[in-house]
């Protein structure tokens, strides 16, 4: 599988926000690490993947209860 880095505008805006994604993107498999800006306009999601795909990643986001769209 190819690593490469996925980048997602979010509505994920504060740290409490995280940590309610947390728990899904830590354990999802094909994610080597993760990071969201919340001082981005966009609240970017930067996600190292090592063969996660981005429905997947975007997947994971929703069934928290946020939007994530995936930045080409």
């Amino acid at each position: 599988m190819e690593n490469k880095e996925l980048q997602f505008k979010t509505n994920i805006n504060c740290g409490g926000c995280v940590s309610r994604v947390k728990p899904g993107l830590d354990s999802a498999e094909g994610i080597r690490e993760w990071n969201v800006d919340i001082d981005n306009q966009d609240k970017i999601l930067t996600v190292q993947s090592e063969g996660i795909t981005a429905d997947k990643v975007i997947a994971i986001v929703q069934s928290k209860g946020f939007k994530a769209e995936a930045l080409v």
